[in-house]
């Protein structure tokens, strides 16, 4: 999966054009990431996800079909080109999302049935110095085809998620969410742009949906998210510590 907001300048790995490059695993550089307000989380991570983010749904365009589609997000901070969950370059949760954790690497879809490895060419960590990505014959070292392998497994991940979304969506249970928080300063801090379950609506379904929701691991999935939801406010602590005031009166 390339995200543009993450991989600056995505270029197919290539075995003759990168046969020399090397990865420095030693390399860290959280400058993109510390500019990520939020990042998509597969259906499989929602249970080590909703203990350090807020995990939400958002709008992701229209399918060919030109019906709606929607996208799990771990949200990391409460403005634009904000993360407040790193500090001083480091992560200060246990978990970070899968795709975060294999980039600078992401599969990249140039046919219908086809796809291959890119990597981010922006990044600092390639050179002369460190993991060889190719053997002398050409092929893919054992380190390379273990990056493939993990992106090709997260891959049928984001498409199980997509399901669960485009059930979601189909059912009516993503409504609207906005969260407010007042400051000690009397400021008011707003958050919108999100997708939560609407309880209403899911409280009405009938009984055989829940059954199927909960067979097919969906319930699951809602409940992480709403378990999730109480990160909020300490999404809005850590914004409070970052710029030098007392924790907010109430959230």
């Amino acid at each position: 999966m390339i995200n543009e907001n993450l991989h600056k300048k995505p270029v197919a790995l290539d075995r003759v054009k990168h046969k020399t490059l090397k990865l420095d695993l030693n390399h860290r550089d959280l400058g993109t990431v510390g500019k990520l307000n939020a990042f998509f989380v597969a259906g499989t991570e929602f249970g080590d996800a909703c203990r350090e983010y807020p995990v939400v749904w958002v709008h992701a365009g229209t399918d060919e079909a030109g019906k709606q589609q929607v996208a799990p997000i771990a949200v990391f901070g409460l403005k634009a080109e904000q993360n407040l969950c790193v500090d001083n370059d480091k992560w200060r949760v246990r978990y970070v999302p899968a795709a975060l954790r294999l980039y600078p690497f992401g599969l990249a879809r140039v046919a219908p049935e086809q796809m291959v490895v890119c990597f981010d060419e922006t990044w600092g960590g390639f050179g002369t110095q460190g993991e060889t990505l190719f053997n002398d014959d050409g092929t893919p070292t054992e380190f390379t085809a273990n990056v493939q392998k993990q992106l090709e497994n997260f891959e049928v991940e984001v498409e199980r998620t997509r399901v669960v979304g485009n059930l979601l969506v189909e059912k009516g249970l993503l409504r609207d969410m906005r969260f407010d928080a007042t400051l000690p300063d009397g400021s008011k801090l707003a958050v919108d742009g999100f997708l939560t379950i609407d309880q209403d609506k899911l409280a009405a379904l009938p009984d055989a949906d829940i059954i199927a929701m909960s067979k097919n691991g969906v319930m699951g999935l809602i409940h992480a998210h709403q378990i999730s939801l109480g990160n909020m406010t300490r999404l809005v602590e850590w914004y409070v510590e970052r710029f030098g005031t007392a924790a907010p009166a109430q959230a």
